[in-house]
């Protein structure tokens, strides 16, 4: 099914709209018609001896009057209405894309720039409606021109209406050329924009690394590089197409030459008539003109299409991660969580787990820790089922995860993840994000267990401060603090924390540690840390290296085993004691 095909079909709720717009072309195309046709009998009637009567030239100057008038309004309603059905088909496209987007799994994202798909999601939507409210409507309209106006020529004189039908092969030929030759300048002209949109939402989001590390210049010269790149890819399109219209207009001014020098001789010869060959001209530009707008058409429809490719590249994607149309709701009764014999890889050549076997029953804490790198935030990304594990089963109180509705598991789980995303709203919003019916006191309630009610009664407007985008006015500590606050709030059977004390001082670690304990025995808490000192009161501690769990037990067995989990606490002990003799020396 092509493109166009689809798009129709999925405008389908806009045919009436559209339909109307048609019977305004529609009206326009035949009143175009009449107006050579009053003129033609005009100049017949001036022919006649005695000229014309000045009751017959004000009646042709009415109705002349009245078809332009006519005209204007079926283009208004043409123009009008088409736009209307444009304009209100583009929002539902660009939301159908936005919900797309949302459906599809984590490994979608992975080499995707967002100012890239920003880019597709509105801009290239936007393109389309050009197809929808100019170029679909043109298309219809001057067809229906040039076939009416070609049926009178020949009704006018068959012979000179066949020796103006001399350019149109030329035109067709030409036209075609064209459309093979810079579709492909369109298609890269809108991947090259998509690219540059890209580039500029990385260098804003990182905006303080850039000065902070005083790169302004290097960024400035790439930027000089993009934006030439996208000036250089419109310059070749737009000089292949100011090379293309001229020569369509030059090819179809022949056939006005034609009529001018043989109709000029046949008139002379008294072969035909001069009114006749008056209405001829008349419609001979009414023929070419749509003839010229229906090879322009060729660039709207390019641009239309090479954004439509990329909009359906998005809708056409296929989710790593696919809810069963036999899926239920997942029954939870404590939240107790079981990895039995889980592998994953990102890639084909990369394992990132093997054999992965635990259990946290609930109300247990259990803890994952381990160098960078080894898979910990990718077993949270599996319980989340943001990834399908490549070989075993995750379950949740006995139910394999793959089996059960994606809402439903995932309104089980809340997560505090490292990298903590604020939305430009107020600090309750932001708590109340997963919970929107929360009421200020359970907000606060909240806030109070993740110890942010105090900084946030603090602040000038207390709950209602707006954080601004990405949380950008507070600290980090602040931000996880909040982020906690979040998930807290949920009250979700299962707590997932990845590096939640990653950005916080050890006062407030502290505070966050005394949260998390008062949270323990009512949940199943998951805990991911690099210090130790979060974790050593879990139930259960798991030591992950090269993919696998190389140590499990207690804080107290961990270290009785002097292992890697034993190293580690060595080297941070290490780390804290150098710490304190530097800030003593200072």
């Amino acid at each position: 099914m092509g493109f166009t095909t689809r798009l129709i079909l999925m405008a389908k709720r806009h045919w009436g709209t559209l339909l109307f717009a048609s019977l305004g072309i529609i009206g326009a195309a035949l009143l175009n018609l009449a107006t050579p046709e009053i003129v033609r009998r005009l100049t017949a009637s001036l022919e006649q001896p005695g000229g014309v009567a000045v009751n017959s030239l004000i009646f042709f100057v009415i109705v002349l009057v009245a078809a332009y008038l006519l005209r204007a309004i079926c283009r208004f309603i043409s123009l009008a209405i088409s736009h209307l059905a444009a304009w209100r088909f583009v929002p539902e496209l660009t939301l159908t894309v936005y919900d797309k987007l949302q459906s599809l799994s984590m490994g979608y994202f992975q080499d995707k720039q967002t100012g890239e798909l920003m880019s597709r999601m509105v801009n290239d939507t936007r393109q389309i409606e050009v197809l929808v409210a100019h170029a679909l409507p043109d298309l219809v309209s001057n067809v229906l021109i040039v076939v009416s106006v070609a049926v009178m020529l020949f009704f006018i004189n068959w012979q000179l209406a066949l020796l103006t039908l001399i350019p149109v092969p030329l035109v067709v030929l030409v036209g075609g050329q064209f459309s093979k030759r810079v579709a492909p300048l369109f298609r890269i002209n809108q991947q090259v924009l998509g690219e540059l949109n890209g580039v500029l939402q990385d260098n804003l989001s990182g905006m303080k690394e850039i000065q902070t590390f005083g790169q302004e210049k290097t960024e400035h010269e790439k930027m000089v590089k993009r934006c030439k790149r996208y000036s250089d890819v419109n310059i070749r399109a737009n000089f292949a197409n100011a090379f293309f219209n001229p020569g369509i207009e030059f090819l179809t001014s022949l056939g006005t030459v034609i009529v001018v020098g043989i109709g000029g001789w046949m008139a002379s010869q008294q072969a035909m008539a001069v009114s006749d060959v008056v209405g001829f001209l008349m419609y001979l530009s009414l023929f070419y003109q749509p003839l010229a707008i229906l090879a322009r058409l060729v660039e709207d429809v390019q641009m239309a299409y090479a954004s439509a490719v990329r909009v359906f590249d998005i809708l056409d994607a296929e989710s790593g991660v696919k809810e069963s149309p036999e899926a239920k709701a997942l029954v939870s009764s404590g939240g107790r969580v079981s990895f039995e014999h889980v592998a994953f890889r990102y890639q084909e050549e990369e394992p990132v787990l093997e054999d992965i076997c635990f259990t946290a029953a609930p109300g247990q804490m259990l803890a994952i820790v381990g160098p960078t790198g080894v898979g910990k935030s990718t077993v949270i990304a599996l319980l989340e089922r943001f990834y399908d594990p490549t070989s075993g089963k995750v379950t949740i109180d006995g139910q394999d995860i793959k089996t059960v509705t994606l809402d439903s598991l995932r309104s089980q789980i809340s997560l505090v993840p490292q990298d903590t995303f604020l939305f430009n709203g107020t600090i309750a919003q932001n708590i109340a994000y997963g919970m929107p019916d929360a009421t200020l006191e359970q907000i606060t309630q909240a806030a109070s267990a993740a110890r942010a009610d105090g900084f946030i009664r603090e602040m000038p407007q207390g709950y209602n401060t707006v954080v601004g985008e990405r949380g950008f006015r507070l600290s980090g500590g602040q931000k996880q603090r909040l982020a906690i606050a979040r998930a807290v709030l949920r009250k979700t059977p299962i707590l997932v924390l990845d590096e939640a004390t990653s950005a916080v001082d050890t006062e407030t670690e502290c505070e966050i540690q005394a949260a998390i304990e008062q949270l323990s025995g009512s949940r199943t808490i998951i805990v991911i840390a690099h210090r130790l000192s979060t974790v050593m009161r879990a139930d259960q501690i798991l030591v992950l290296h090269n993919g696998k769990i190389a140590e499990q037990g207690t804080h107290d067995e961990l270290l009785q085993q002097d292992g890697i989990y034993a190293k580690l606490c060595h080297v941070q002990q290490l780390q804290e004691q150098t710490l304190q003799f530097l800030g003593g020396s200072l």
